[in-house]
């Protein structure tokens, strides 16, 4: 354990000065469901609010273009929050981006839109941990820094969307362009109630495969029809195939069809790819395009393919293990055991590290029960956490790299 530098005593003194619970609960309060956009309105305007005690500049940033594939298979405009973008000093020597999300899982007419306080001392409600409670834990860290003298030599951007719930399809640009030139990156989203961080992690990828065939009556001329559920059924079984202990495929859902005495002439098939690693995407894609030309010619129907994969897998590499190394040790000096494992869950990390840039992406509360009404946050983890974000932070400045 080393002994906290004078600047370091003096942030993580001032980390109460934050309120980081009643801010997690006022937010929480709020439901912000990625489709509820007057809730994400309404939250985005008490974030903008709460960091508006950052210096620098702070916007709240339309969402890029981003696109759905409707019932009808026809292509719609999907309409997104405002993400909030806050820009500190930078012309400074040490620059950083610091990630979250103001969205949740849970739409408006969602049953679990309460809090309450359990048993043993933790609160439950929509959202306190993933991720409201890590933005109160990234405000309070960022405040504290501000007091030091070191604060001069660090610029950050802050980027927090309203649709990372969903893929990040309307602020991923906005995350990549803030990436660039940052020495390391931190992300907000919740660790384990243990305090265990996410590691390496791996890639998704979300598609909506359209099949356009051909009615017929289904007792007078059958013949005459292209059966376009038939065929997306194809689809997916041959997709299922390209399976592998480095990927998985799920094709979760079929739409489309009618009466039953209607050949369909058109189905909707939506997949979900993991690849863990970077050649498992490319393969992947070898393999829809040959499944859907030798589909399209075996059943005489037209095929059309929507999506990819948005969030490449993130590995860890020297720079990222570098990075995991410095808030480890930031935790040992707090009296904190910072360990990590791999996952296959995905988030905004893995777009920073496709960026070229390290992450480590687990730096919000302690809790748990994610995108359940179960979620719970540990309350005492705030301070904790915000130390340590604090710590790692100013170790990074005083350092001048990783």
């Amino acid at each position: 354990m080393n002994t906290l530098s004078t600047p370091e005593q003096a942030a993580i003194a001032r980390i109460g000065e934050t309120p980081m619970l009643a801010l997690t609960e006022r937010w929480a309060a709020i439901n912000s469901g990625t489709r509820n956009l007057t809730g994400l309105a309404a939250v985005a305007g008490e974030l903008a609010d709460a960091f508006a005690v950052l210096p620098g500049t702070l916007v709240l940033a339309d969402p890029a273009p981003a696109e759905t594939v409707l019932a009808d298979g026809s292509v719609a405009a999907l309409d997104h929050g405002r993400h909030l973008h806050l820009a500190v000093r930078p012309d400074a020597p040490v620059q950083m981006l610091l990630t979250g999300h103001m969205d949740t899982v849970f739409p408006a007419d969602h049953p679990f839109q309460t809090l309450r306080w359990q048993d043993d001392g933790s609160l439950n409600g929509p959202g306190v941990a993933d991720m409201k409670g890590g933005l109160a834990v990234m405000l309070a860290a960022l405040s504290a820094i501000e007091t030091t003298p070191l604060a001069a030599r660090i610029g950050y951007e802050v980027v927090i969307g309203s649709d990372e719930e969903t893929g990040s399809f309307s602020s991923a640009p906005l995350i990549a362009r803030a990436a660039r030139g940052k020495v390391a990156a931190l992300t907000y989203e919740p660790a384990l109630p243990d305090g265990t961080l996410a590691g390496a992690r791996g890639g998704t990828g979300n598609f909506s495969i359209v099949v356009r065939g051909r009615s017929a009556h289904a007792g007078r001329n059958p013949d005459d029809g292209r059966n376009a559920i038939l065929a997306a059924a194809a689809v997916a079984l041959r997709l299922a195939e390209a399976r592998s202990p480095r990927l998985s495929v799920n094709p979760a859902r079929i739409e489309g069809g009618g009466p039953n005495n209607v050949v369909p002439d058109l189905a909707i098939l939506r997949v979900n790819f993991r690849p863990a690693d970077l050649g498992e995407i490319d393969r992947a894609r070898v393999h829809i395009e040959a499944t859907v030309s030798a589909t399209a010619a075996a059943h005489e129907v037209t095929i059309s393919v929507h999506g990819g994969f948005n969030r490449p897998p993130k590995p860890i590499d020297a720079s990222a293990a570098r990075l995991f190394g410095v808030v480890k040790q930031a935790g040992a000096d707090l009296g904190l055991d910072i360990t990590w494992r791999d996952t296959g869950g995905v988030c905004d990390g893995n777009n920073i590290a496709a960026c070229g840039v390290p992450v480590v992406d687990t730096m919000g509360v302690r809790g748990g029960a994610i995108h359940s009404d179960r979620e719970f946050l540990i309350p005492d983890s705030l301070p904790e956490r915000a130390a340590l974000s604090a710590l790692t932070i100013l170790r990074i400045v005083e350092k001048g790299s990783l």
